[in-house]
């Protein structure tokens, strides 16, 4: 009789725990998230099969955000990337972990690029009426190109260890253009390392997806179309992300036409001028939304061969580059980017 009360009570433990994990795999769902930050909008999704108050979700999220504008905002005078540019030279300064690890990426990325992606080229981008100025309605004058390249280069910020930045020089970083990258992959951690793994994060279009959507799939993403009207956007290509981020620099929104020839907003740090190799976008899939972020804007710059070339060599990391020409648009991907478009 006890041998067959413990079989009874066997079956309806095994019934209760499929019974609960049954419940809990049903009552899965998706919660989302949006707002404002780094004068763009932000969007997360997230799925759990536990209760989330969503008014505390946010307040974490817009505190987060808070801390890292606070360390990299170019447009906050006491931030701590305005405070670094009024550092004196030579001069050691401590600074935060925020700002630490994206210095590290951003040396990592002006390095791997040979100079292509460069965080102090603000001067060049101001002189272009691209930055705090207003537009400017004609070319910049040669000798105002080449004093604003001589006070230009991030290879004269040593980054030491114990979090400790030095200039060499009088030079002014800006880091927009990884910022949001950032602010992705920071917000991901939040989540990630909280116990929410099915995650979905945005920032102005920069993305990172961990885990998998409510389906159970991967969560899918468009590129845009690089089209100058905001009536005809459409998606160029669907992407899904698993464990990764998406990050897509282009110059077909920000530029200014003089005398029937457009520049654009991007700049070549080596020449001083805007690049005109008839890129139109690139989106680059990393495991790391800065990195991307970072490197979109590189491969900008850089010839289309050797951009592919330096994605190819690269573990983890594959990209999309779109080129205009004449009235169509054609792409070249990286050996290995197709495994991410949905099909």
């Amino acid at each position: 009789m006890k041998h067959i009360n413990h079989i009874i009570i066997f079956i309806c433990i095994s019934f209760l725990i499929f019974y609960s994990n049954g419940f809990s795999a049903f009552a899965s769902q998706e919660y989302t998230l949006s707002g404002k930050t780094m004068g763009t909008f932000y969007t997360i999704k997230f799925i759990s099969s536990k209760k989330h108050s969503l008014p505390l979700w946010k307040a974490r999220v817009d505190q987060r955000l808070k801390d890292i504008n606070k360390r990299l905002s170019m447009y906050d005078p006491e931030s701590e990337l305005s405070l670094f540019n009024r550092q004196e030279i030579k001069i050691p300064v401590k600074v935060s972990s925020d700002f630490y690890r994206i210095m590290l990426t951003a040396k990592n990325l002006y390095h791997l690029t040979g100079g292509s992606w460069d965080g102090t080229v603000k001067p060049l981008v101001d002189l272009w009426g691209f930055g705090t100025k207003k537009r400017i309605t004609k070319i910049p004058e040669s000798d105002k190109i080449a004093i604003a390249l001589s006070k230009i280069g991030f290879h004269h910020i040593d980054i030491n260890p114990k979090h400790t930045l030095l200039k060499n020089a009088g030079i002014f970083l800006d880091l927009g253009s990884i910022a949001k990258g950032y602010g992705v992959d920071a917000l991901a951690r939040l989540f990630t390392s909280s116990g929410i793994h099915d995650v979905l994060v945005e920032i102005g279009g920069e993305l990172a997806g961990f885990g998998t959507n409510k389906k159970g799939n991967p969560w899918s993403v468009g590129i845009s179309k690089p089209d100058k009207q905001f009536s005809n956007q459409k998606f160029y290509k669907i992407v899904q992300l698993n464990n990764n981020a998406i990050a897509t620099s282009g110059n077909y929104r920000n530029f200014f036409e003089i005398n029937k020839k457009i520049y654009s907003h991007i700049i070549d740090p080596k020449t001083g001028f805007p690049v005109d190799n008839k890129i139109a976008s690139v989106s680059v899939i990393s495991k790391n939304c800065t990195f991307a972020d970072g490197l979109a804007t590189a491969l900008m710059v850089m010839d289309v061969k050797k951009a592919l070339d330096l994605v190819n060599r690269l573990e983890d990391t594959e990209c999309l580059i779109i080129q205009k020409k004449t009235t169509k648009f054609v792409s070249r991907m990286s050996d290995k980017f197709d495994r991410f478009v949905k099909k």
